[in-house]
């Protein structure tokens, strides 16, 4: 089919305005830097009977579909080769909220932070918290089940949603769950959707938990000689039973980087951690104090309170140690918190051998390591990178962890699945995924 006939077909379906033909080189990017093959089209459906419309036409036709969100994702996700992008940018409406049971129904495209605003108005809290909030998107979040700092105690997105909707093969819209707390008929099928990468149908729309917002949060910062002090105090937060609301840590080398940026006063060459306190202003202040013991035990130095923006800036370290050399490579291997100290000094050593600087920052709590290999444009390298990276995945399957703890698998860690996971475990994900999506047009060659 041409792409002026494809083009013309899918107007049909959602509006002349609202197909892309050829695909604008923005909707085949993300923050990966994965150089993505052309696409014939970008669809952007604006509600869910239209989203289930374009998966049949594609089902009947044998095109390829890859649903994107916006565009933040780090394991090239939302790669295209061919076929349409579905963007579910239009689909941003709040269906259904309802303050006084804690629930909203929202569609997928509403950003994070929009959301996160809007329940807040009323004194509530959506937890999980992944980067570029203004930027992500609902659908994007729940396909790769995304972290973020407050993790720690309150778990990742899938937590949190009770409910999904989604378009499944070949052009079923179906509901999964609902606004009830608890439902366990049948097969857990929404979990099952969510963290899939977009492999298994489109998500549409999804019911979430929500909680009463904290009434106060009280940030700490310290600052230890060593990856292996720092650590250690981590450690002790866990031995200590304090349930802090986020655990962080930046290596040496990545405060070295960020620390002229940083809104207060931190030592040259310290490896630092980020803790924070929430809850009523009682019990805030109860765990705050908590922390501010066990974690000045062994530290150079800790600061609480702290300048308001300190999440802020810890947002922007990413962008910080990219300015460095001009390029990186980020990974995001999760390792038992226990053997943190271990994966952190691993880093290091690994890009020393590959010739590269390497640093990490990360959710501590959740021994979930940003690995990042620098490097300046061209020469070798992002190959030395690359190679770099693949050593570091099985250094961290080699200590009871895992090759990504929140970025998902897309088409850069999928060679190395393999590392985490045997073949009997393998054989069963792939005829899940040729079970609900017998042709294999959503999102090929992403996650399994």
């Amino acid at each position: 089919m041409t792409t002026s006939a494809l083009a013309r077909d899918l107007a049909a379906l959602v509006g002349a305005g609202n197909v892309l033909a050829p695909a604008p080189r923005d909707y085949l990017t993300e923050a990966s830097g994965h150089p993505s093959g052309p696409a014939d089209a970008v669809v952007l459906p604006g509600t869910a009977d239209e989203a289930a419309a374009v998966v049949a036409w594609c089902y009947e036709r044998d095109v390829v579909m890859v649903p994107r969100g916006g565009g933040t994702g780090y394991a090239g996700g939302t790669a295209a080769d061919g076929g349409i992008v579905i963007g579910l940018e239009r689909m941003v409406r709040i269906r259904a909220f309802d303050p006084l049971q804690w629930r909203i129904c929202v569609e997928a495209g509403l950003r994070t932070a929009d959301l996160r605003r809007t329940v807040r108005e009323s004194g509530l809290y959506f937890p999980p918290d992944p980067g570029a909030a203004e930027q992500s998107q609902i659908g994007g979040n729940l396909a790769t089940n995304a972290g973020g700092p407050h993790a720690f105690k309150y778990g990742v997105t899938g937590r949190w949603v009770t409910g999904v909707e989604a378009v499944l093969a070949p052009g079923r819209l179906v509901t999964v769950g609902g606004p009830a707390r608890k439902d366990v008929a049948g097969y857990d099928l929404k979990s099952l959707l969510i963290g899939a990468e977009g492999t298994l149908g489109l998500i549409t729309a999804a019911w979430l938990r929500l909680v009463p917002a904290p009434e106060a949060a009280h940030p700490i910062v310290a600052f230890y000689p060593s990856a292996d002090a720092g650590c250690a105090a981590i450690e002790a937060v866990f031995g200590n039973g304090i349930e802090a609301a986020a655990l962080e840590y930046l290596d040496e080398g990545a405060a070295a980087i960020a620390g002229p940026a940083y809104p207060g006063d931190a030592p040259v060459g310290a490896f630092m951690v980020i803790a924070e306190a929430d809850g009523s202003a009682a019990e805030a202040a109860r765990v705050r104090d908590e922390l501010v013991e066990v974690l000045g035990d062994g530290a150079l130095s800790v600061e609480t309170p702290v300048p308001r923006d300190l999440w802020r800036w810890r947002e922007g370290v990413s962008l910080a140690v990219l300015a460095r050399r001009g390029g990186k490579l980020a990974e995001d291997v999760a390792v038992p918190p226990d053997r943190l100290a271990e994966a952190v000094r691993l880093t290091v050593e690994i890009g020393a051998r590959h010739g590269l600087e390497a640093v990490s920052w990360g959710h501590a709590g959740d021994g979930n390591l940003h690995s990042n290999f620098l490097f300046e444009p061209g020469g070798d390298g992002r190959d030395r990178a690359e190679a770099a990276a693949a050593e570091l995945m099985a250094a961290a399957v080699g200590l009871g962890g895992t090759i990504s703890g929140e970025h998902g698998v897309g088409v850069l860690k999928r060679p190395y699945l393999e590392l985490q996971l045997d073949a009997p475990l393998l054989v069963a994900m792939r005829s899940i995924k040729r079970t609900l999506d017998p042709k294999g047009l959503f999102n090929p060659g992403k996650a399994v």
